[in-house]
């Protein structure tokens, strides 16, 4: 296994939309256990594939708290079928260091996936779940944290990014 990089705003291929996986194969399981040991090496509670530039519909979510087992799941060619309701959450990003913002998100939602197997399965959730498969799918479509801000916040979270950035370089 190994640590990979993590892409950071505003580097372009955070925009891309990602494709299909037409095979769960031996690279696809190494990129899942890269992408677990990325994931809790950076403290976050998900990761999707387009995140440490790699261009395939998958990401990785888990919620468990510090004094929890850990208890990861894999969403492979996830598709959102419902969504309802309204929340709002305190959301972070791996790809946007130290910014936090308040984003509305569906409250509870239903989404269908390939388990790391190859297994279909189908998930409701709600709370934190629901937010980070949501945050997570949105980066699978090129979406990020930061268009569901205003203006004014996009502005001001871009320079706290590269306020970040300059200070992790020098």
């Amino acid at each position: 296994m190994a640590i990979l990089p993590i892409l950071k705003y505003p580097d372009p291929r955070l925009r891309q939309v990602a494709q299909p996986i037409a095979e769960i194969d031996d690279e696809i399981r190494r990129l899942i256990d890269d992408m677990a040991e990325t994931m809790y090496a950076a403290a976050g509670c998900g990761l999707a594939a387009t995140q440490v530039g790699v261009d395939k519909r998958l990401f990785l979510v888990d919620i468990a708290r510090e004094d929890e087992p850990s208890n990861l799941m894999v969403f492979i060619n996830a598709e959102i079928v419902e969504l309802s309701g309204s929340q709002k959450w305190e959301e972070g990003c791996l790809s946007f260091p130290g910014a936090t913002e308040e984003i509305r998100r569906a409250e509870r939602i239903r989404v269908r996936a390939l388990d790391q197997h190859g297994k279909p399965f189908e998930l409701e959730a709600t709370g934190l779940l629901a937010v980070a498969i949501q945050h997570e799918n949105d980066h699978l479509n090129g979406v990020l944290m930061i268009d569901k801000l205003s203006a004014l916040k996009r502005r001001l979270v871009s320079r706290k990014v590269a306020r970040q950035s300059e200070e992790q370089a020098v």
